[in-house]
């Protein structure tokens, strides 16, 4: 039986599962968050929570791969929230932020078009911060083996006979 609440127009069990997860956020403290669907968490120990939050948008905007799924992301970012590049990476999101704030955002986690991300990204593509960032993803996104698969890619061929014994002409995502 769901009652419904005359204040609120919410249900009980609305009522109980949006109090369940506030309460979550006191539980896990500082230096933790978690995507906005709770598909991925990550604990931060330099950087910022919204710091990082904006550096897996920001990856995900500079390499976009809807198939992708965020922790990938994550874990393609996740050597930056080191002590030797924190403040380099919080410098860089600051200005990220500044860009978006010209543009009449609040920040740029609050852009909410990707094409409009993608144009404040273009102005900063020369500064030293996008440049580390853009970098590290190519070897931190597609070095991972949990996503080879989703481009098509079998792995390394030498261990089983090599691409011609194995096929070479079977591939169909060219």
């Amino acid at each position: 039986m769901t009652e419904t609440l005359t204040h609120r127009n919410m249900t009980r069990r609305q009522l109980l599962a949006r109090s369940a997860a506030a309460g979550a956020a006191f539980v896990v403290g500082p230096g933790f968050f978690a995507a906005s669907n709770a598909a991925w968490a990550m604990e931060v120990a330099h950087l910022k929570s919204q710091t990082m939050a904006t550096l897996v948008q920001m990856a995900r905007d500079i390499y976009p791969h809807d198939r992708i799924p965020d922790e990938h992301y994550v874990a393609a970012v996740k050597g930056y929230d080191a002590a030797d590049k924190a403040q380099m990476v919080e410098a860089g999101i600051a200005a990220l932020d500044a860009a978006a704030q010209g543009k009449g955002h609040a920040g740029y986690l609050a852009v909410g078009w990707e094409r409009e991300r993608a144009d404040i990204l273009r102005s900063m593509e020369e500064s030293v911060f996008f440049q580390a960032v853009r970098g590290g993803l190519v070897t931190g996104l597609y070095n991972q083996k949990a996503v080879w698969p989703l481009f098509g890619y079998e792995g390394e061929s030498y261990s089983q006979g090599g691409y011609i014994d194995r096929g070479f002409d079977d591939i169909n995502w060219l």
